[in-house]
C-alpha cells in the first residue's frame, strides 16, 4: 500500500494527488451539503466570507506545498494562483450576463455555480493533461504558448472596449442545438430537468430548464477563458500537479466572490491593461531566460512581478471610476 501511495503520478507521487482531491471534496460538500443546503439568495457579506474560506484554505495548501516541495514550487503555485485569479476577473462579468440572458434568479444562481465547477475540475483537468503531455513530447510547443501569451497581451492593451459582453448567448450554437432537441420548460425550483407533457403529444417527456442552459454556457465560457490561462500558468511551470491545483484553487473562490463582485465589475474597467502587462511579461520570460543562461526565470521575481501589476491594477481602477 505505501508502494502505491508514493508511485509517480503526472510528475508527483499519488498520495499528494489524493491530498488534493480530499480537500476539495470536502470543501464542495461542505459549500452545498452545508452552507448552502437551503436554496437562498447569497448577499455580498456571505460572499466574501465564502470568499474568504477559498482563500484561506488555498493559501494553506499553497503553504503546505512550498514545505512539501520546497520554496520554487511553493512560489510557482502561489504566482499561477494570482494569475487564474486575475485572467477570470471577465468571467465574472460574462457570468452576470449568461443569467442575465436567462432570468436565473439570484437564489439559484449559486447551484449553477457549484455544479459549473465540477465541470471545471474535470475540463481544466483535461486541458493541462494535454497540454503537459505535448509539452513533455514537444518542448517548443513552450514557446508557442509564450508567443500566444504576448500576443493577447498585446492585443489586449490596444483593444477597445466595444461592448461584446453583452452578446445574446442564447445564439450559441451549442445552446441553440440543445433549445432545438430537446424540450424547454420553464425555471422550475432548482431542477435542472423536469418532466412535462409534451405539446404535440401530450405524453410526459423530460424537459430542460434554463437552469441547465445557464450552465452548459457558462462551462463553454470557462473553455474560452481557459485558452488564456492554461498557457500563461504553463509559462510559470510545468508540474502538472502546481499547475492544475493552483487552477482549481484560484476558480473554486472565485465562484464564492462572484456575488460580491457581480454588482461592482465595472469598478474594474482598468484591470485589463494590468492583465495584458502580466500576460507579456509571463510570456516574454520564457524567451528571456535562455538568453540569460538561466535554467529557470527566479520564482519569486515573477510572483512579484504579478502581485505589483495587479494591485497597481485594481487601485488605479478603484480610483478611475471612484465616481460611478
Amino acid at each position: 500500500m505505501e508502494d502505491f501511495l508514493f508511485s509517480p503520478f503526472m510528475g508527483q507521487e499519488l498520495w499528494l494527488w489524493l491530498a488534493f482531491v480530499t480537500i476539495v471534496i470536502f470543501l464542495l460538500i461542505l459549500d452545498l451539503g452545508v452552507l448552502h443546503k437551503d436554496q437562498h439568495e447569497i448577499g455580498i457579506k456571505e460572499s466574501f466570507m465564502l470568499s474568504g474560506m477559498y482563500i484561506a484554505v488555498g493559501s494553506l495548501f499553497g503553504a503546505w506545498i512550498w514545505y512539501e516541495l520546497g520554496k520554487d514550487s511553493g512560489i510557482d503555485f502561489f504566482t499561477g494562483y494570482v494569475i487564474e485569479k486575475s485572467l477570470s476577473v471577465d468571467n465574472l462579468f460574462v457570468m452576470s450576463i449568461i443569467f442575465a440572458a436567462f432570468y436565473i434568479p439570484r437564489k439559484y444562481q449559486h447551484r449553477v455555480l457549484f455544479w459549473g465547477i465540477l465541470g471545471v475540475i474535470v475540463l481544466r483537468g483535461i486541458m493541462i493533461s494535454l497540454g503537459a503531455a505535448l509539452i513533455h513530447q514537444f518542448e517548443f510547443i513552450l514557446y508557442i504558448f509564450a508567443a500566444f501569451l504576448v500576443f493577447t497581451g498585446i492585443k489586449l492593451l490596444f483593444m477597445k472596449d466595444e461592448g461584446n459582453h453583452g452578446q445574446n448567448v442564447q445564439n450559441n450554437p451549442i445552446v441553440k442545438f440543445i433549445s432545438s432537441h430537446f424540450s424547454i420548460a420553464p425555471i422550475t425550483g432548482q431542477k435542472f430537468w423536469v418532466k412535462i407533457p409534451s405539446p404535440k403529444t401530450g405524453k410526459t417527456v423530460w424537459a430542460i430548464t434554463p437552469l441547465f442552459l445557464a450552465l452548459i454556457s457558462i462551462e463553454l465560457a470557462d473553455v474560452v477563458f481557459a485558452i488564456d490561462s492554461v498557457p500563461a500558468i504553463f509559462a510559470i511551470t510545468t508540474d502538472p500537479y502546481i499547475i492544475y491545483t493552483s487552477n482549481i484553487f484560484a476558480i473554486l473562490g472565485l465562484r464564492a466572490l462572484y456575488f460580491a463582485l457581480s454588482a461592482m465589475i465595472e469598478r474594474f474597467a482598468y484591470l485589463k491593461y494590468a492583465i495584458s502587462i502580466i500576460l507579456i511579461f509571463i510570456g516574454s520570460k520564457v524567451f528571456i531566460t535562455p538568453l540569460l543562461g538561466l535554467e529557470k526565470f527566479p520564482a519569486n521575481i515573477s510572483l512579484g512581478v504579478t502581485l505589483g501589476v495587479i494591485t497597481i491594477g485594481i487601485f488605479y481602477s478603484l480610483y478611475k471610476t471612484k465616481k460611478t
